[in-house]
Order: structure tokens, then C-alpha cells, then sequence
């Protein structure tokens, strides 16, 4: 990640809203032959998405939820795209900004839209008492949850699929083959769950007759009742209403209706057709230039089509071919679609049924058969293409192409940014900076007597009688393209060593470094960065109270902090004593996870997991650690638990147990380190197993490496006296630290295993176990009933036994 200003300086801004199928093949194409000057950046509500094609056999179980699903992070940091995991949910049009749903808008030059659609206004009762398909990319674990409501039962379950199009025909069919897999699987009957499928009108009205009667013998061959032509009037609890009066039993309603277009584009202004953004051959909206559209959200003046993934995939070339155009400023070319197309459509068990045209084969045959494994080969080549990225060699800078077409003010500008001088200090200029601090939402507190609200050469700030002033600086490079997301992080990862002393920050000044660029581009990105660190300031209560901000080569944040405390509840690293335990609020391995994110290796919901708990201010996790009795206490960052928990038993000398298997870990961290993935930073701190005074007998475990794993905004790593641990882990995890873990205790010193005295750490799992005598002992964990849904624990009691 943090590949923005590989093409040199930003002269115009590409923003993609949606990862839908057509542009999947825009990020890709865009990576593979970058167009110099161009910032892309995808706005993506989920950074997994569906491929619709596969998602049938998902429900069916014949493919993994990874396998029919295209991870949109390592795509965007293979091609050098800024991400930003957030939903659109309007468009500025004239001042050419995207409004998001939960931080500041975004810029944009040229603008393209591939959002699917949303479900259609549904009847009486139906959000209440159905499973909805769209939005698609959730359906996969509405559709799991209600496969375990089926499964926990023994009784007769009826289900009924509304829909009688391609898709609900396919859905139905798959379902039905899962629960009979799964209910024998079981030991049950497979009959044990009936369906039937609901249409308003006929059975896949847009495919030709000869389809439908293909459909309805298969249906009926595998026990489905179709009911055609009695469209659904309500829906109720175990049951649906037909316009016919014909009350339908349900146990289980899947709602797969003709869905509609999401409202906000219209609204926003953009010219539209029922809903759906106007577009004409060449996918630019009919309303507004620079404005493009594809996939279902789109409506092609005079090539109306289908809602279906075949023309989405299909709008990736030319919509690739066109914003290149556009940006480039070149006439933009007409697409026509095909009016007749193949379609492969699955009967959930293997078999497929191909369409084209008036003309139908396939089915519960060989030739059925024959069809799904080339539809299966057809569909894993296509996400093949999203899943292995090429190694590409990074071009040379050169924006000349780009700038051309932007005009001779761009081109002016540019001339200027290899003259810009270091005398000045590198400052932002004056104006720049004025607009950022005017559009900023500045928290302040009433300790600060001077600040930004009467800029001076200096804040002031009181310390309340009876407290201690406590400071701390840190500063570092972006290492995620998205600056709002990166400006929280650097907030949080500042104020951490305050924090970890017990103290309240009361003020920051902040060192902001942005890369060069065209003026609008310097004062966006500052924006976004300083609005992310101003939103976590205002929610902890710290007021921003200055700084300094200066161009350079890449994006860069830091923050000097002020806080204050009572000298009596102030924790300290060497405050431990022994028989304490030890606790750690937030789950380490974060170096691994983004050192394999700029190798595009870590999965998107990997790094999102990891963001949020970066994102996540320890502010209340410190105040429960102080009033718990915590006295010692760090924040774990750079150097990783095993050297902060070292400079946490020298400062008190004493010596420490740590217990690996407790040890909450990243999703993701475990997969990378497989990898042989690990941080630049990861031999420097494993020096320090120096401190470990078992590491021959602890080395093999494959958590092992994580304890040098190196932090960025890690959590709290505190000792708190034994009669209150449980209490605090309990109190941490209820306000909203759910992996807080007690990893370990404190001890006098360690016995003979220690053979050198700067050993102090004793590291064990379930197969090395410690005792204060330096004899191995068995493992036992408390049983919590209160947290067994079922009323049966699975709970380990040694290596070679277990007790339910």
C-alpha cells in the first residue's frame, strides 16, 4: 500500500464507486498500464466482492466463500489504487466531490459508478420475515444463518423462494441440493425440507419458451412446486399471502424479486431511467460529463438489456477503453452489446442448462454434467484473473500525456514542483493551509489557554493544581493509501504513551508532511488526514492546539502530546510486582499483516479487522486498567509485546510468564507468518530472544515469531493484581475491547532454566508448561457456564485429556 505517488505528482483524480465486475477489470487494466499523473482510487461499501456467476454454487456448497469472491484490497495495492472502505451515498456533481457515509468527501476529475442494485419495495411483512438475496454481497451469511436455523431443528421445514427469474430458479435448485446434503449429512431425512418457488408472472420470462419448459421439468423432477402467475400480497409469520387469497406455509421465505436501482444517483442529479444512471453507448451519463456508469445500476440508451453478470463482465474493456479516453482527452468510443448471449444457468447439483437464444440443452444428463464442468472452468478462469496478479515493474514517471490534456495551468504547476526549495522549512503554503484549518472541526478544552483559536508562536497550556505534566512525541510514514484512515491511526499510536502512563491528554501539536503536487491536491489530502485525526481527538477529549505542516515525498503525520495525571495513579513500566497478571487489550500482528499487504498476500478482511482495532483509542481501556489497581503499564508498538513486556520486568526486575496460547492474534497473522512473511522490523527485535529463557524448547511454535511482531496503535499491555484480573478483562471486553486476554503473570525471578541474567521472560504453551520450581506442570483453564450457549463445554484439562 501507499503506492500513490509511484506515477510522480497527481494531476487528475479517478474515482471508482463499487467494486462491481466491470471494475474489477478497470483496477486491474488500470494497474497493469498505468496512466502517468492518474490517482485512482475505488470507493468499496466491502472489500470482498461477489462474483455472481459462482455464487449459486457457493449456496450449494461447491465452492468456498473465498473462491466466489474477489478480494479488493490486494487488487488495489497490486495496481497502486487508494481504497477507501466506505459507502458513496450521494455526488456533489458541480463541485465534483463523492459524499461518503462516514468520513469527509472526496474529490474527484472523472467518476464511475458500478454500485448492483438493492431490493425492490417489498410487500407487507417482507423485511420482517424473508431472507433477501440483494443486497448480494451479504446474502452468503444471511443464507449460512438460515441453514443452521434449518439444521437445529428436527421438524418439517417449508421453504418458499419468491422470484421466478434466472436467478431465484438457480437459488432455489441450489438450496434445495445444500439442505440434502446437509440433513443427510446429519443423519435426517433429506425430505425433511420441501420447497416451493413463487413468480408473479411466468417462470424466467426473459429467456424463451423452450427454458422455461427445461426449468419446469426440472423442478418438477426434484419435488419443487412452481407456483406461476399469483404474485405475493404479504408475507407472515410461517406464511405467504398470494394475490389469489392462496395462503402459502412458510418456514423459511427467500426473497429474490426483480430489484431495483439505490435512489442516491438520481437524487444527486444525475439524469436517469427508472431509477438507473442514463448512460449512453460509450457509458457516459447523458447528464454530466466525465460521469460514467455500468453494470445493473446502469441503463444504455437504445441497448436495453438484462439486469445479468454477462454484461457487466462484458462493460469492463470498454469503460476501461473510454475513461482512459476521457482523462487523456480524446473522443470517447460506442459499445454496442451483444443482443444474444450464452447463458450457463446451474441446477445445484453439478448440472447446467445452457440458453441461446430459442435454444436449450442440458440438464440432469451428461451433457448437464458436460455443461457445469465448462461453466465451473469458465468461471474459475474469470476469478483466476483477479486472484494472481502479475509482478509488474514500476514505469518511470511521466504525467506529460495527462497534463496535456488538463491545460496549461496544470502544466504550469507541474514545472514548479521539482523547484520547490527547503529553505522555507518546506511549509504548505499560507492558503493551503488556511482553507484546511477553516474546513477542520478543531476540539479544543479550556486548559488550553492559547491555541489555534488565537494562533501564536506557541500554545499555553494550564496544568490543573495537583497534577503532573506528562509529554511524548511520535511521527512516522503513511503505510495506508487511505490519508483519513491513516490520519486516526497516527493519532492513536501518538497518544498511546500517555495514555499508557495513566495521564489524559489535554492538547497536541500536530508535524503534518504531504507529498508534492497541484495545489487541490495538497489541500485535499491534508484535509483528509487531518480530519481523521481531528474526529479521534474530539471523541478522547484532546484538543488540537497547533503545529507544523511541510511538503516532502510521501504522506507523514506525528503529534507532540500534553497530557496530565495524578502522580499517585500514574502507571509505570517498572511499577509490576509479583503474582500480578499480566493483560493486553488489543490482538498483536499488525507488522506481519501489512508487510504482506504490500505484497498484495493479506486478504481485505484481514487488513479492515486490523484498521478498526488500530483505529481504536485506548482511552477507556487505560482508565479501567488504573482503576483496577493497574500500576505498570505500556502501550504495545514498534517493538513488539516480547520487548516492551523486557522493559517492563528490567524496570521492576522482576521476571515474567507469558503464555503464547493466550495470546490474541489478527485474523490473517497466523496465514502470513505461513507465508514467510514478516516486517522489515522483525530481525531487530528478535535480538531480544536473548530475554526468553526457553527459547529452544518454544521456537517451533508457529505463534512463536508474533511476540517480536512489531505494533502499530497496539493495545495496552498492563499488570493488574491477580484478585482483580478477571474483573478487568470482563470490564475491557463489555466497553468495547472484545479480544482483551490475560497472557500471563509476574514472578520473583525465573529458577534454573535462566542461565543468563538478562533472561527474564519464561515463554510457554500447551506442550511447555512452567512452574515455579522449573518443573513442567499440566494446563487447567476455568470453566465459564455462563458463556456455553449450548449448556456443554469443551474444555481442555491436560494434553492427553479433555472433560466435557
Amino acid at each position: 500500500m501507499g503506492k500513490m505517488n509511484d506515477s510522480g505528482p497527481v494531476v487528475k483524480d479517478l474515482v471508482l464507486i463499487g467494486g462491481g465486475h466491470s471494475h474489477v477489470y478497470v483496477l486491474k487494466m488500470l494497474g497493469m498500464n498505468k496512466l502517468p499523473g492518474v490517482r485512482v482510487t475505488l470507493v468499496a461499501k466491502e472489500v470482498n466482492t461477489p462474483y455472481s456467476g459462482m455464487l449459486p454454487g457457493h449456496i450449494a456448497g461447491h465452492y468456498t466463500w473465498d473462491e466466489c469472491h474477489v478480494d479488493l484490497r490486494p487488487l488495489c495495492t497490486f495496481a497502486g489504487h487508494r481504497l477507501i472502505h466506505d459507502e458513496a451515498v450521494s455526488i456533489d456533481l458541480e463541485n465534483k466531490r463523492v459524499i461518503l457515509k462516514d468520513r469527509p468527501s472526496i474529490s474527484y476529475d472523472a467518476l464511475s459508478i458500478d454500485i448492483g442494485i438493492t431490493p425492490a419495495k417489498a410487500v407487507q411483512g417482507a423485511s420482517d420475515y424473508t431472507t433477501p438475496v440483494k443486497p448480494i454481497y451479504g446474502f452468503g451469511e444471511r443464507w449460512e444463518a438460515l441453514l443452521d436455523r434449518v439444521l437445529s431443528t428436527t421438524a418439517q421445514t417449508r421453504v418458499a423462494v419468491v422470484g421466478g427469474g434466472a436467478g431465484g430458479v438457480e437459488l432455489a435448485l441450489a438450496m434445495q441440493h445444500r439442505l440434502q446434503v446437509e440433513l443427510e449429512k446429519a443423519g435426517q431425512s433429506a425430505d425433511r425440507a420441501s420447497f416451493k418457488l413463487i413468480t408473479r408472472g411466468k417462470l424466467m420470462p426473459t429467456h424463451a419458451s423452450s427454458i422455461r419448459k427445461t426449468f419446469l421439468h426440472i423442478f418438477h423432477d426434484r419435488g419443487i412446486e412452481v407456483i406461476e402467475e399469483d404474485g405475493v400480497e404479504s408475507v407472515l409469520k410461517g406464511e405467504v399471502v398470494l394475490s389469489s387469497g392462496r395462503k402459502v406455509p412458510a418456514d423459511e421465505c427467500i426473497w429474490c424479486t426483480q430489484a431495483a436501482p439505490q435512489s442516491w444517483p438520481g437524487e444527486a442529479g444525475l439524469e436517469t431511467d427508472n431509477g438507473f444512471i442514463k448512460v449512453s453507448a460509450t457509458l457516459e451519463s447523458t447528464s454530466h460529463s466525465g460521469v460514467f456508469a455500468a453494470g445493473d445500476v446502469a441503463s444504455v440508451v437504445g441497448h436495453p438489456r438484462p439486469k445479468a453478470g454477462v454484461f457487466a463482465v462484458r462493460q469492463g474493456p470498454p469503460l476501461h477503453d473510454n475513461l482512459r479516453r476521457y482523462l487523456l482527452g480524446e473522443k470517447l468510443v460506442d459499445f454496442s452489446p451483444q443482443k444474444v448471449f450464452l447463458g450457463l444457468i446451474s441446477t445445484g447439483s453439478k448440472h447446467a442448462v445452457a440458453s441461446y437464444g430459442s435454444v436449450s440443452f442440458g440438464g440432469a444428463s451428461s451433457t448437464g454434467a458436460m455443461l457445469w464442468k465448462w461453466k465451473d472452468h469458465i468461471d474459475r478462469k474469470w476469478m483466476k484473473m483477479y486472484q494472481e496478479m502479475p509482478v509488474m515493474a514500476s514505469p518511470e514517471p511521466d504525467v506529460s500525456e495527462v497534463a496535456l490534456a488538463a491545460g496549461p495551468a496544470t502544466i504550469a504547476a507541474l514545472q514548479a514542483v521539482p523547484m520547490r526549495c527547503g529553505g522555507c522549512g518546506a511549509k504548505v503554503g499560507a492558503s493551503v493551509l488556511s482553507r484546511v484549518m477553516a474546513r477542520l472541526n478543531i476540539p479544543t478544552r479550556p486548559e488550553v489557554e492559547v491555541g489555534l483559536d488565537q494562533p501564536d508562536d506557541a500554545a499555553v497550556i494550564t496544568v490543573p493544581p495537583g497534577m503532573v505534566a506528562v509529554h511524548t512525541v511520535d511521527f512516522f510514514r503513511s503505510f495506508v493509501d487511505d490519508p483519513y484512515i491513516f490520519g486516526q491511526i497516527a493519532v492513536v499510536h501518538a497518544l498511546g504513551d500517555c495514555w499508557a502512563m495513566g495521564a489524559e491528554p489535554h492538547a497536541v501539536l500536530a508535524i503534518a508532511q504531504v507529498p508534492y503536487g497541484l495545489e487541490s491536491q495538497v489541500e485535499d489530502e491534508l484535509w483528509q488526514m487531518m480530519s481523521g485525526a481531528t474526529a479521534v481527538l474530539e471523541e478522547v477529549g484532546c484538543a488540537l492546539a497547533g503545529g507544523h505542516s511541510c511538503e516532502g515525498a510521501e504522506l507523514a503525520l506525528g503529534f507532540s502530546v500534553h497530557g496530565v495525571a495524578k502522580r499517585e495513579k500514574l502507571m509505570k513500566k517498572g511499577g509490576m510486582k509479583p503474582g500480578q497478571v499480566l493483560i493486553v487489550t488489543k490482538p498483536i500482528g499488525t507488522g506481519t499483516l501489512f508487510a504482506a499487504d504490500m505484497r498484495a498476500k493479506a486478504e481485505g478482511r484481514w487488513v479492515t479487522k486490523a484498521l478498526d482495532s488500530m483505529r481504536k483509542p485506548s482511552a477507556v481501556a487505560a482508565q479501567l486498567l488504573v482503576e483496577h489497581g493497574a500500576k505498570a503499564c505500556t502501550d504495545v508498538t514498534g517493538f513488539g509485546l516480547l520487548g516492551h513486556l523486557v522493559e517492563m520486568c528490567k524496570g521492576a526486575n522482576l521476571a515474567a510468564v507469558l503464555d503464547l496460547d493466550e495470546i490474541p492474534v489478527l485474523d490473517g497473522a497466523e496465514e502470513c507468518l505461513k507465508m514467510g512473511i514478516t516486517s522489515s522490523l522483525q530481525p531487530a527485535n528478535v535480538r531480544l530472544s536473548r530475554a526468553v529463557a526457553n527459547q529452544d524448547g518454544i521456537a517451533n511454535n508457529p505463534r512463536y515469531p508474533l511476540i517480536y511482531d512489531p505494533q502499530t496503535a497496539g493495545g495496552m499491555l498492563a499488570a493488574v493484581p491477580k484478585e482483580n484480573a478477571e474483573a478487568c478483562i470482563e470490564a475491557l471486553r463489555q466497553a468495547g475491547y472484545p479480544s482483551t486476554c490475560g497472557i500471563g503473570e509476574i514472578i520473583e525471578h525465573l529458577p534454573a532454566v535462566a542461565t543468563a541474567p538478562e533472561q527474564v521472560v519464561f515463554v510457554q504453551d500447551a506442550q511447555n508448561q512452567f512452574s515455579a520450581s522449573g518443573e513442567s506442570k499440566e494446563r487447567v483453564r476455568p470453566i465459564d457456564l455462563n458463556n456455553c450457549e449450548t449448556g456443554t463445554c469443551e474444555i481442555p484439562i491436560s494434553k492427553k485429556q479433555k472433560a466435557k
